[in-house]
């Protein structure tokens, strides 16, 4: 190749790359902002947007006046505010500025072995805090105690050993540093541990708080939604508000997504949750003498074998978890208030059968249609 064309050819390699285009950019505030799950965008910012928790509140709040805070374990089902809880009194107490010098968040799950508690953990308590300015880059001032706080969110995942080389890290550091530990089955702490924090407990949000933040938010994102969503929400969620925000995203962006957006349904929501529609229930617990709305049949039920056969194949047809069945159906008897003791026993005992059988490893469709088969004679003969 001659000199003109080396130097061609590398005019041209050098003239083929091109900038960057401008849509690779960083996307600027509202574009972000909408990128956010709706459980960290109407995540509480202070602990008396907590909703509730009104005991917990109200301690916390003396606490964040005196400064005096002590080693503290929030245990309770998931979803009702306990790591939102910590996190924003970190930042009440701590302010923007200090709060990612002062606070360590550790996910036990993930890092949950001694090594990180004679490491990490232990090195960041030990540390003497820095003094803060007194007016923070937001123009408020924040009250600053002189101590940094551990944050153990699912400690109840951590091994015994981890948990034992804790004890001692709480007691040289605790000039400096307090700990809050987040679990939710607080037997699943050593005592030692827990005898060092103070406890607090969590308890499932009732319908009406749950019911108000779900409506708020649905009317903050302009959510299309049927009557009785909200609703649906709350049952399926179960106290669990975080699992029912994200339900509620996950069914708008489904809805959104059509030209023009849709209003959310019931099916939507129950397709999206994984639970067996009311219309497959209904007409499985009707094979068996169940009457979910209405009243107690018992020995006047005229079902025969077959009639129950087909509703477990339709369930099976339909793809529908056996456990997940299973769980609908016990709720539904349990609850009936005109079926009698003896015969929702003789269904519990029924339902816990096939549920071991099927823990086991046994075949669903023949596992189901027994513990149906069951459940129908103790519905005709057990009163």
């Amino acid at each position: 190749m001659s000199d003109v064309e080396e130097g061609a050819a590398g005019e041209a390699g050098r003239t083929s790359i091109t900038p960057v285009p401008s849509s690779s950019k960083k996307p600027d505030g509202p574009a972000l902002r909408d990128n956010i799950p709706w459980v960290e965008r109407y995540r509480p910012k202070t602990i008396d947007d907590i909703a509730s928790q009104e005991n917990v509140v109200a301690v916390l709040q003396k606490t964040l006046s005196s400064t005096n805070l002590p080693h503290m374990l929030f245990y309770g089902p998931p979803g009702t505010g306990k790591t939102s809880t910590i996190l924003a009194l970190a930042r009440q107490m701590f302010g923007p500025d200090a709060f990612r010098t002062r606070v360590l968040e550790l996910n036990a799950s993930d890092e949950r072995g001694i090594s990180v508690v004679r490491e990490k953990i232990k090195s960041f308590a030990k540390e003497t805090p820095r003094n803060t300015a007194a007016v923070a880059s937001d123009g408020k001032v924040y009250p600053s105690p002189p101590f940094k706080i551990i944050i153990l969110d699912e400690a109840d995942s951590m091994t015994q050993e981890a948990q034992s080389a804790l004890r001692r890290i709480m007691e040289t550091y605790s000039k400096i540093t307090r700990f809050c530990l987040v679990c939710n089955y607080v037997t699943r702490i050593i005592e030692p541990l827990a005898s060092r924090c103070s406890k607090f407990r969590f308890r499932a949000l009732d319908i009406g708080s749950t019911e108000e933040r779900l409506r708020m938010i649905a009317d903050s994102e302009n959510v299309l939604r049927d009557d009785g969503v909200i609703e649906l929400l709350i049952k399926l969620s179960q106290g669990d508000l975080r699992r029912s925000i994200t339900l509620l995203q996950s069914a708008s962006r489904l809805h959104g997504a059509e030209d023009p957006p849709t209003s959310i349904s019931k099916a939507s929501v129950q397709e999206i949750a994984g639970t067996v529609p009311e219309e497959v229930l209904t007409v499985l617990l009707s094979s068996m003498g169940v009457d979910e709305f209405g009243g107690y049949l018992g020995s006047d039920f005229k079902g025969n074998f077959n009639g129950v056969r087909n509703a477990v194949k339709r369930v099976q047809r339909e793809g529908w978890s056996a456990g997940t069945v299973l769980s609908q159906m016990h709720d539904i008897i349990v609850s009936h208030t005109q079926i009698p003791a003896r015969p929702k026993s003789l269904a519990a005992q029924a339902m816990a059968e096939c549920d071991k059988a099927l823990c086991e490893g046994g075949d669903e469709e023949l596992q189901m249609l027994e513990c149906c088969l069951k459940v129908k004679k103790a519905m005709v003969l057990g009163a």
